[in-house]
């Protein structure tokens, strides 16, 4: 019953079209999302082009100390090798996850025209999901070769009845990661709107205060199971 109000309200929200792009509908939660892949992308480049080997600024000094902290996590899960291969794009997923998130806080997310809550939209998770999927099938084929399939049909003597249960299996989990994130999302903003619609002048800070640590949790979590996807995937024995 809950699952069936949040993916109605996910669609509703869904229907906003800001435009149509070659036949296709652009919604709000898109050109949010465009805006704050372009405002990672110019950051970046930005920093980029100030980097010293020796850090002179305390933003460089803490993005260091940021990163740095993120390969230790990541290399309990990987290793250290495996960590420092995969962690831009997991470092990518955090950050662009957790923009997302937060821009559902900012005054006019979802009332504005063109601007919403990206993570709040199944169709944007179920992307980001989709995005770990292959890159899974893709790291644990670099990495293993056509050994990497053995997983699906072990153990052999079972192996007809393993191979759709482990196919299923495999799809499943990304599309549970999606899932967790839209729901959660979604929940958090329909009552950030409720409570704004019944207190408009105070914004309950509590509840505030509250969905900047789930914004960062559920950016947390997405990212580190990615990154158990991607252990298992390139282990050398399952």
């Amino acid at each position: 019953m809950v699952g069936n109000q949040l993916l109605a309200a996910s669609e509703e929200a869904g229907a906003d079209v800001v435009f149509t792009l070659f036949g296709l509908q652009v919604t709000s939660a898109v050109t949010t999302m465009w805006a704050i892949m372009a405002l990672l992308i110019a950051v970046a480049g930005f920093a980029a082009g100030r980097l010293k080997r020796v850090p002179t600024s305390r933003l460089q000094a803490l993005v260091e100390v940021a990163v740095e902290g993120g390969m230790r996590l990541f290399s309990n899960v990987l290793g250290p090798k495996r960590a420092r291969m995969y962690f831009p794009l997991l470092g990518t997923f955090f950050v662009f996850i957790l923009l997302c998130n937060y821009s559902g806080l900012i005054p006019g997310a979802g009332h504005v025209h063109g601007f919403a809550q990206p993570t709040s939209r199944w169709g944007v998770t179920a992307g980001l999901a989709a995005v770990t999927f292959v890159s899974t099938q893709y790291f644990g084929i670099r990495a293993r070769g056509l050994g990497y399939f053995k997983h699906f049909v072990q153990p052999y003597i079972v192996a007809p009845i393993m191979l759709p249960l482990s196919l299923l299996e495999e799809v499943v989990r990304p599309f549970a990661l999606s899932l967790r994130l839209f729901a959660n999302m979604l929940g958090g903003e329909m009552a950030l709107m409720a409570l704004l619609a019944a207190v408009p002048f105070l914004m309950p800070i509590t509840t505030l205060a509250l969905e900047v640590i789930f914004g960062f949790i559920q950016a947390f979590i997405f990212t580190l199971l990615s990154a158990v996807y991607f252990s298992t995937a390139t282990a050398e024995h399952h």
